[in-house]
């Protein structure tokens, strides 16, 4: 384990002087600015920060310092032929009525050819200029097991007050023209069960979808992207994080419909826990009653415990339908993870895009 300090970035914001650290979601609703991560499995980890400033007080680390796998280093959880089989099952699923979408992962992994000196901090610099993302964070917390990079394009939860939001992605492509009826029917789809999902704790005709699969474009890709919009209820106005992460976790952009069909369907098919990947990672500012947790897709994680030696890892996975091509899935998967596995891997091409205006 290296011995670098606690630190988290989110939104303009670093945090430093650790505080408290607890893997209860009711804290999110005490005192105190709070990073986040929650594992897709249910994991929760929620460390307190004392010293938090705008970004420019403390300085990101040079990109240069991230030392990464080789290229060729990356092994996939699923191999080719185990995916294309596994959206063929799940296809099988959908014809027999059980699910209407389930989202396919896997996991891929490398040694790291330092461990003493990886900092994800680093790494996500190197992100930054190499693929610059609209909730991108870091969480650096070595002793208490969680080390999270993030280039996610996705919004799991933001909450200011009462009002909560959602935006979920469905469907991916290297231009516009890519994208398919297909995924527009998936995105559609989604928007569906996060609308439900939201209404488990928002006012009756509160939940509204401002965008509905509007284009969005990010490093060497774009993305559907909608947005579900709701205001707490009355009767729940002290609602707190807890409730939340009870009515909407997992995301269903990254599990499938309906939710708990399709989370059986991936427990049957996936090899590999999914960790961070697929979780929520992102800031609870509790004094303010204020919150961004985003999707934790894009996202590599240092996992100093695994039985081969420290190892880097990052997910990868896509929605499959009744409509899916078994190849093109799996070359959709190819495509969300090569630029990152380039930048992770040294490679530190200076990218525009991936930020919201």
């Amino acid at each position: 384990m290296n011995d670098l300090p606690p630190l988290a970035r989110f939104g303009g914001r670093t945090a430093t002087d650790l505080r408290d650290v607890t893997r209860d979601p009711e804290a999110l609703d005490s005192a105190g600015w709070w990073a986040v991560v929650a594992d897709y499995e249910g994991g929760l980890l929620c460390a307190r920060f004392g010293d938090v400033r705008e970004t420019g007080a403390v300085p990101p680390p040079d990109p240069a310092r991230w030392r990464g796998p080789a290229p060729g280093d990356w092994r996939s959880s699923l191999d080719r032929a185990a995916y294309i089989e596994g959206v063929r099952r799940i296809r099988a699923h959908i014809a027999a009525g059980e699910v209407y979408q389930v989202n396919l992962c896997r996991i891929l992994s490398a040694p790291l050819p330092d461990p003493a000196r990886a900092d994800v901090d680093a790494l996500s610099a190197a992100l930054a200029r190499g693929n610059p993302a609209p909730y991108a964070g870091t969480v650096r917390l070595p002793a208490h097991g969680t080390e999270v990079a993030t280039a996610s394009p996705e919004l799991f939860l933001r909450r200011d007050g009462r009002t909560v939001e959602s935006g979920p992605i469905k469907g991916t492509g290297r231009v516009p023209e890519d994208l398919r009826d297909k995924d527009r029917a998936e995105n559609v789809m989604i928007v569906d069960l996060v609308r439900n999902d939201l209404g488990q704790v928002c006012r009756t005709g509160s939940v509204t979808v401002p965008a509905l699969c509007a284009v969005e474009a990010h490093p060497g890709l774009v993305h559907l992207v909608s947005t579900v919009r709701g205001e707490l209820a009355e009767e729940h106005e002290k609602t707190g994080w807890a409730d939340l992460f009870e009515a909407t976790f997992p995301a269903g952009s990254i599990t499938g419909a309906p939710k708990l069909a399709s989370q059986r369907v991936i427990e049957e098919l996936e090899t590999a826990p999914r960790g961070p990947y697929c979780g929520g990672i992102g800031w609870v500012d509790a004094d303010r009653g204020t919150g961004e947790l985003a999707v934790g897709i894009r996202t590599f994680w240092i996992d100093r415990a695994a039985p081969e030696a420290p190892v880097l890892r990052f997910g990868a996975g896509a929605g499959i339908t009744w409509g899916s091509d078994p190849e093109g899935e799996w070359d959709e998967t190819e495509l969300k993870a090569r630029r990152l596995l380039a930048v992770a891997s040294g490679l530190h091409e200076p990218s525009g895009g991936g930020t919201r205006p």
